[in-house]
């Protein structure tokens, strides 16, 4: 399946990298989670770039940069800040949602390009997730089921009548799944979870130092909400609840999103 770009394709060392940019002020780079895509921040960078340079990514194995290698945070930062170097842009603030704050924080580990950080979603690590029982042999079946009938005619039919859509196409989250890399499946469940039990994310953040905020879904589905603020908080991050909102809150509430983005931005 193709997907139309919405930026520009970048060459950052031979690798091809889709990058959309909005508005012009302090720069902002969004970097959406697993099956994700720049669509993913579409109405977030609605509050942000009346006053902010907001950057998106397609993440390698992702949205319309593709590639099947080069998937895990590190090798993802590698090129990222190739994309930062190529645009000459400083004092960024990086947020990540999701798989993406894993990027973000390698990110800041090796670019000083990088101000300030903001993670969207996601626990330290996987010791109290609660993904459903067997996904890691799961997720792989469903992504190959996606993959062959994202594309049907049917498929956007019934889409139209989902009760609650977050996206100005209905079909996008399906789209952005069918064109994901199938070894992401790994890099996520299996990979990542060995590598956030080595060094979880809270500690990444004490390590840098950086100014950090984090935005949590009081009903996130995947991660327990106090505790997720309380390993955070304790690590000096700053630490936002998002009411009623789930995992991704950017996408249930871009405005309020939006805002605790803007506030701190401002103050670092």
């Amino acid at each position: 399946m193709q997907r139309a770009p919405i930026g520009d394709t970048l060459d950052v060392n031979g690798v091809p990298v889709h990058v959309r940019q909005d508005g012009a002020g302090p720069p902002m780079l969004l970097l959406h989670g697993y099956c994700g895509s720049v669509h993913w921040f579409d109405r977030l960078t609605l509050g942000l770039s009346a006053a902010h340079h907001v950057i998106r990514v397609d993440l390698l194995g992702h949205g319309c940069t593709g590639g099947s290698s080069g998937l895990d945070p590190v090798s993802q930062a590698r090129v990222l800040a190739g994309v930062l170097e190529s645009l000459g842009v400083e004092d960024v603030l990086v947020a990540g949602h999701s798989f993406g704050a894993d990027v973000a924080l390698a990110l800041a580990d090796i670019s000083p390009r990088v101000k300030a950080l903001a993670l969207i979603g996601q626990a330290p690590d996987y010791s109290y997730a609660s993904f459903p029982p067997g996904s890691s042999v799961l997720l792989p079946m469903v992504g190959a089921l996606v993959r062959l009938v994202a594309h049907r005619r049917w498929v956007r039919s019934v889409a139209r009548f989902r009760r609650v859509s977050w996206f100005d196409d209905p079909l996008q989250d399906l789209v952005d799944h069918a064109v994901t890399a199938p070894a992401m499946a790994r890099v996520v469940l299996v990979d990542r979870a060995r590598r956030l039990a080595f060094r979880p994310l809270d500690a990444q953040v004490k390590a840098l130092g950086l100014p950090c905020l984090v935005i949590l879904g009081r009903r996130d589905r995947f991660y327990d909400c106090e505790r997720t603020f309380a390993r955070y908080a304790a690590v000096g991050a700053r630490v936002e609840v998002v009411e009623g909102a789930g995992h991704s809150p950017f996408l249930e509430r871009p405005g309020e999103v939006a805002r605790l983005l803007r506030e701190f931005r401002a103050r670092e």
